[in-house]
C-alpha cells in the first residue's frame, strides 16, 4: 500500500513492492515464525530448547536463527561458564512482532478449520 506521507521509508519503492511482502521475506519461512513464536510466546530459550521446541535439525535451526539475528529480530546471548551455554532472546525489534502473532493467533482461530492439520 503506497502513501504520500514524505516520512513513510516504503515512499519511494517500487509500486509494485509491498511493505508486507517484504516483511514475509525477512519473517515467512516455517522455521523462523515457529523460532520467533517460541520466543515471544517464552523469553530467552536456549538453543536445544528451541531445537526440541520447533522440531527443527541443528543446521536449519542455526540458519533460521542467524538470518532472525541478521534482520535484527534475535539476539545470541552466550554464557561461558561451564557447561558453555547460548541464549537466543527478541530484541525490541523483534518483540515488536508480538501483536502480529496475537492478530494472527486470532485470525486462524476464526477461519483455520484445525481438523485440515490434525494428521500432520
Amino acid at each position: 500500500m503506497q502513501t504520500n506521507d514524505p516520512n513513510d521509508p516504503f515512499a519511494d519503492v517500487d509500486p509494485q513492492a509491498c511493505p508486507t511482502a517484504e516483511s514475509l521475506e525477512v519473517i515467512g519461512t516455517q522455521w523462523r515464525l515457529n523460532v520467533l513464536h517460541d520466543l515471544v510466546d517464552e523469553g530467552e530459550m536456549r538453543f536445544n530448547e528451541l531445537k526440541e521446541s520447533t522440531g527443527a535439525s541443528s543446521r536449519t535451526l542455526s540458519q533460521s536463527l542467524d538470518a532472525l539475528k541478521a534482520a535484527g529480530l534475535v539476539e545470541k546471548r552466550m554464557e561461558e561458564a561451564a557447561p558453555v551455554a547460548t541464549y537466543y532472546s527478541l530484541t525490541e525489534k523483534g518483540t515488536a512482532l508480538k501483536p502480529v502473532f496475537d492478530e494472527l493467533d486470532a485470525w486462524a482461530r476464526e477461519y483455520v478449520d484445525p481438523t485440515e492439520y490434525a494428521d500432520q
